[in-house]
């Protein structure tokens, strides 16, 4: 059995004075995959780089304080990969890959396209160039669980107000169609859709800050653990923890058999 957990931190020096290790220390996980570090190296502490029991991996955006993702694990991995490849994806620190054997954990964190059109059409973009990525590591017969902030949710259920949110960045038609074709034609698995089908409420990862949308639970699904078939099948439960609040969004955990 393994424990991976997904984590937007929405600034990890934040998420650090909210409790985010010490429930850590509680959670058992084995791979922590974080988005949205807002930090740089020069601001990590040392807990932050390496808590208690695990090895800390980063990919950290060259503007300060935003973006940038991370990856603990009990196990030290066999390789890391960096990025993708393209410098203006690179640069926001978006990809985080740790290899163990023949298991692959992303760690992602794709745009937010809310603010301006101009970031819809680079969250356009780096989707256009993520397919392809996502078809190699379909195809290169490893295991594969890309854990994170997706910026996007699916269907209807995904979301508390899914009529209303139609032409907003998140649920727009095209990004929609991209993670149907993500599912249908490439073949990756929504692992928490996969367990619980008809989940509704209980499913969101996050909720604005405005309005008091997390205590009405107005949330939407936009965290996710997709992987390859093989591995998808031994997910035996999932939850997203609510139990405490470190960033807008709540932590995903899913058990692998």
């Amino acid at each position: 059995m393994s424990r991976i957990i997904s984590a937007n931190l929405n600034g990890i020096r934040s998420a650090a004075t909210k409790g985010f290790y010490q429930w850590l220390s509680t959670t058992g996980a084995d791979v922590v995959c974080l988005q949205e570090l807002k930090a740089q190296a020069a601001d990590m502490t040392a807990e932050m780089l390496q808590p208690a029991g695990y090895h800390g991996y980063f990919h950290y955006a060259e503007k300060k304080g935003y973006s940038g993702v991370g990856i603990y694990s009990k196990q030290p991995a066999d390789n890391i990969v960096q990025g993708l490849g393209y410098d203006d994806i690179d640069s926001e620190g978006r990809y985080l890959e740790a290899q163990f054997g023949s298991l692959s954990v992303v760690s992602l964190y794709l745009p937010s396209g809310s603010s301006s059109d101009e970031r819809q059409a680079v969250k356009y973009s780096v989707l256009d160039r993520f397919y392809p990525h996502m078809a190699t590591l379909k195809a290169s017969g490893r295991d594969v669980i890309i854990c994170g902030d997706w910026n996007i949710a699916h269907q209807n259920i995904d979301l508390k107000n899914w009529r209303g949110n139609q032409k907003n960045s998140g649920f727009l038609p095209e990004e929609r169609a991209w993670l149907t074709k993500v599912f249908a034609e490439l073949g990756w698995v929504d692992v928490y859709r996969r367990l619980y089908p008809e989940a509704g409420e209980e499913c969101y990862t996050w909720w604005s800050n405005r309005g008091q949308a997390r205590a009405k639970n107005v949330g939407w699904r936009i965290d996710y653990q997709i992987a390859t078939p093989t591995i998808a099948e031994k997910a035996t439960a999932a939850s997203v923890y609510k139990g405490q609040r470190f960033s807008d969004h709540a932590p995903l955990l899913v058990d692998y058999g």
